[in-house]
């Protein structure tokens, strides 16, 4: 078995393979899983993760595809509520009627108590990392479908499957092991492209990184999470971003990631460099203060420009793209730190290019996609 798979079909609907009854569907930048045996009967799989929003349609035709028309997951498991991951949850919840677990350490953030803490726009040095002030942060609220994974570390509907805290990206993060043949969903843990460049992001470069500089607030959990995840020694895993990689390649890259975590991995400088963001049961407790400079005024402004610069070129096609680029350059003269503690699909890479920038209003606009209040 090849030890990479390099087949990446951002706009298609075909579930790709990556170990035994483990599949993956590229949804833009992001990774969406099914375990499940192919055809297995209804409420017989499960799905991690949902997805950026908007992505609905495509994830229910993959699963069609995977178990049939009418087969409806056990359960959806989150191995985060970031944004990115969390774009189809409301739907799918809702039109599944099926329970969404998440550690509890998550959940302030899916039951709609608190906002995640602010991105760090300046680490990475990449123009996702840089459009990451534009980035949904609020909370979700899925109501009676949100629960509390397994104290016992199973994963609902998925036998042969256990979690395992990783947190550092987000407070209540997980991994999911496979110990027969030790596969790995790993979420954010860990990254096989490197996510703050738009371009690695967009064409899926395969190599192994840390966890996304611009949303990761506890790099101190990061590393000793990223270095229980390279102890297992993986032969497979597939991430939240990036293909998946297998054997060698994977063992090595997370071997040497671990060993060099601080210089590989940690950002130089930043805000959560050296003091985490604070949090707890109930969500963001505090946060250390911006890095506030000429730079950081001036890096901020680029990234809001490009921002705006590639929704308006998106935005010439028809007047609803105009709206749409109205509304990101309305939300970034608005976009503040305060936010921390607030109730806290196109052909090629430039399509894509514009659905990562303009993320922040589809958000807030697709309401039967996310609860956001």
């Amino acid at each position: 078995m090849s030890d990479s798979v390099m087949h990446r079909d951002a706009n298609g609907d075909t579930p790709k393979y990556v170990a035994p009854e483990l599949s993956y569907l590229l949804d833009r930048i992001v990774n969406v899983c099914f375990i499940g045996a192919p055809g297995a009967a209804d409420r017989g799989w499960t799905l991690i993760d949902c997805g950026l929003p908007g992505s609905a349609s495509r994830i229910r035709r993959a699963a069609a595809r995977l178990f049939g028309e009418e087969s409806r997951p056990a359960a959806i498991v989150l191995t985060h509520g970031h944004f990115d991951h969390i774009g189809a949850v409301h739907t799918l919840a809702h039109e599944w009627d099926v329970p969404v677990y998440a550690h509890e350490l998550e959940l302030p953030y899916l039951t709609g108590q608190s906002s995640y803490p602010p991105p760090d726009p300046l680490v990475g040095g990449g123009a996702m990392s840089l459009m990451s002030v534009l980035f949904p942060k609020r909370p979700i609220d899925l109501g009676r479908h949100a629960h509390e994974l397994p104290a016992d570390g199973s994963v609902p509907g998925a036998p042969g499957w256990r979690w395992i805290p990783t947190p550092g990206h987000s407070p209540g993060h997980i991994s999911l092991l496979r110990d027969s043949d030790r596969t790995v969903v790993a979420g954010d843990a860990f990254t096989t492209t490197k996510q703050e460049s738009l371009i690695a992001a967009l064409t899926q470069r395969a190599e192994i990184h840390g966890p996304p500089m611009y949303f990761t607030p506890d790099w101190d959990r990061a590393r000793a999470s990223l270095k229980h995840l390279a102890d297992y020694a993986p032969t497979a895993a597939i991430t939240g971003h990036g293909p998946p990689l297998r054997g060698e390649r994977l063992q090595d890259g997370l071997r040497y990631l671990s060993t060099h975590f601080d210089v590989a991995a940690r950002p130089a400088h930043g805000r959560y460099r050296d003091h985490a963001a604070i949090t707890d049961g109930s969500g963001v407790v505090d946060v250390p203060p911006p890095q506030v400079s000429t730079r950081t005024v001036l890096l901020a402004g680029l990234a809001i420009g490009a921002a705006i610069a590639v929704a308006s070129s998106i935005g010439r096609r028809d007047e609803d793209e105009e709206r749409r680029a109205d509304e990101i350059a309305r939300l970034s003269s608005t976009a503040s730190d305060d936010d921390a503690h607030d109730a806290a699909d196109g052909n090629g890479a430039g399509a894509r290019a514009g659905d990562v920038s303009l993320l922040a209003q589809t958000l807030n606009e697709s309401v039967s996609e996310i609860d956001a209040r």
